[in-house]
């Protein structure tokens, strides 16, 4: 599902026009972002949270060269599904 899709799917389920619903949508996901920006946590009931990991720096290679490069830490957008979500998958 593209983002265009999740528009066309809140402006039917809500009876919104594609313009507001784009609009929520990109409030929803600016809102999310800002939150894990800031270091927080966003939990959706039935669905799963969304958390920010940090990786440690290490080494690495070149896979064209074969060089040893260094990777610097970086912090990362981490995804756990809710046992609601596992549920209805399986």
């Amino acid at each position: 599902m593209s983002k265009k899709d999740l528009i066309d799917a809140v402006a039917k389920e809500c009876e919104l026009t594609k313009e507001k619903a784009g609009s929520v949508v990109d409030a929803a996901l600016a809102h999310i972002k800002a939150v894990l920006k800031d270091g927080g946590e966003v939990r959706i009931p039935d669905f799963g949270s969304f958390k920010v990991a940090s990786r440690k720096a290490r080494e690495g290679r070149n896979p064209a060269t074969g060089a040893t490069i260094k990777i610097p830490a970086s912090r990362v957008p981490k995804f756990s599904p809710a046992k609601g979500l596992k549920d209805a998958l399986n």
